[in-house]
């Protein structure tokens, strides 16, 4: 019996593939990649103070930088493993979709249609935000709309645009957005009196206008006009990758509730009779082999980067310039939004 033709023809496409060794079951998933590359390649914002900048003497330092390394630990063992690439605004979904970066760790709002797309998805929310307008404090305006008619300057391919145009046109008064992709020509903008106002995150403009020394002649209007859940990006499709990073920052949030820190966790490793302190630090087999990682996944992760609020009071908190209050960011049992999944 002769075979058809459209099944010859698929026959042959196999083979060919075949030869080539291309196939959906042997194609690397990206924690493949970086076990075999050694490194990982981590895409930031590179000039934000408390999420991910270069310090004084040229480390990267910020929240988000700390969650890229905690992968590094995860799946590497070694947090220092990590290249950091910064990332411009309006490219940074190209740089994680064409594979320029491994992750995107990049004060990146969660929202429905990103995360609808095929070819990205967030793996966790590692930042609470609300969206904010920074005024100079000699202005003599003291709530939004008496910016109505005005030029506030705004990143673009963000979220914020959308969020200023909207709040603006329920209250049927008008705006003029001046969009630039570097977020650092936009507050040299402002400074420069180019626009009455600028509009980012609200942890974002405090943290910039201190590193800046430009604090004391600004001041932030009462109203916030969105909620921006901050947190980072992998591409679609690939379910292994998205599990380790959204569980490496869970692990975090759950060290913290069980009082893990850099300090004690060797010995609670150790000592530890309780079961969640035993699943989390691989003393009770599970989680690594479940995640495709060595059962000191987490342990790594902890010794070598610290639990959530170590990695807050030092890039955001009590032990940073910036003294910022966790607020949303705490604990559940704190009042904030932080809540760790089961780690089983």
């Amino acid at each position: 019996m002769r075979a058809p033709p459209r099944l010859l023809a698929s026959l042959a496409l196999a083979a060919g593939l075949l030869a080539l060794g291309v196939t959906s079951a042997s194609a690397d998933s990206t924690l493949d990649t970086v076990k075999k590359r050694g490194r990982l390649v981590c895409g930031v914002n590179g000039a934000l103070p408390g999420f991910s900048l270069r310090n004084a003497v040229g480390e990267w330092e910020g929240l988000d930088v700390d969650l890229c390394r905690a992968v590094a630990a995860a799946v590497l063992g070694v947090a220092t493993r990590v290249d950091f690439v910064p990332l411009p605004s309006d490219k940074r979904f190209d740089a994680l979709r064409a594979g320029t970066v491994d992750m995107m760790a990049r004060n990146t709002t969660v929202t429905l249609q990103r995360d609808a797309a095929s070819d990205i998805q967030f793996a966790a929310v590692n930042y609470y935000d609300g969206q904010a307008i920074v005024v100079p404090k000699d202005s003599a305006a003291r709530e939004l709309a008496d910016l109505r008619n005005g030029s506030i300057c705004l990143t673009r391919g963000s979220t914020h645009e959308l969020n200023l145009q909207n709040w603006f046109r329920v209250r049927r008064l008008s705006v003029r957005p001046l969009a630039f992709a570097d977020e650092g020509a936009m507050y040299d903008a402002f400074l420069n009196g180019e626009c009455v106002a600028v509009t980012q995150d609200a942890t974002a403009l405090i943290s910039t206008f201190v590193r800046r020394n430009k604090a004391a002649g600004v001041r932030m209007l009462p109203e916030v006009i969105s909620r921006e859940p901050l947190g980072p990006y992998v591409r679609g499709g690939d379910k292994a990758w998205l599990d380790v990073v959204r569980w490496t920052h869970n692990a975090m949030v759950e060290a913290e509730a069980l009082e893990l820190t850099q300090s004690n966790v060797d010995r609670e490793r150790r000592e530890s009779h309780d079961i969640l302190v035993r699943n989390l630090l691989g003393r009770a087999p599970g989680n690594g082999r479940a995640l495709g990682l060595d059962e000191s996944w987490a342990f790594n992760v902890i010794v070598q980067v610290g639990n959530y609020g170590e990695s807050f009071e030092r890039n955001l908190g009590s032990r940073s310039p910036l003294g910022l209050r966790r607020g949303a960011n705490a604990l559940w049992r704190d009042g904030g939004q932080m809540y760790p999944l089961p780690m089983r």
